[in-house]
């Protein structure tokens, strides 16, 4: 089992930059792939960015490639989303989750992912 709690969320203008984490607890942190999730009202949840178990391989969706990134510390079970050059359109409740893909497709489907966090509200005011 894996408890995954994230922080970091808030309101930030336009412009702005926020840098959200993921403290995971239980076994075999460094063993899963860790992606980051965003919904918004009314929308279905969408694949924001996801790394690889040793951090080497990155994935981000194209609307935020450039602005985001996304990292881990494997000695500090913790994994982060820095977020620059915040947009209105980013707005949503974030959500980490840790799993196993099985190929570099994967990594952009939530079903892949078996643990989540319970997510953290980022607000972006035009």
């Amino acid at each position: 089992q894996v408890q995954l709690v994230e922080s970091g969320g808030g309101l930030v203008q336009a412009g702005g930059s926020l840098r959200l984490s993921c403290t995971a607890s239980g076994r075999a942190f460094s063993s899963y792939a860790m992606g980051w999730f965003r919904q918004a009202p009314g929308q279905e949840r969408k694949f924001v960015a996801a790394l690889s178990w040793s951090g080497r391989n990155t994935y981000y969706a194209d609307s935020v490639k450039g602005r985001f990134t996304i990292s881990r510390d494997n000695a500090k079970n913790t994994v982060y989303l820095q977020m620059n050059s915040l947009k209105p359109e980013d707005a949503a409740v974030y959500y980490c989750a840790a799993g196993s893909p099985g190929g570099s497709y994967y990594y952009r489907d939530g079903a892949t992912y078996a643990y989540w966090g319970q997510g953290t509200q980022v607000t972006v005011s035009s």
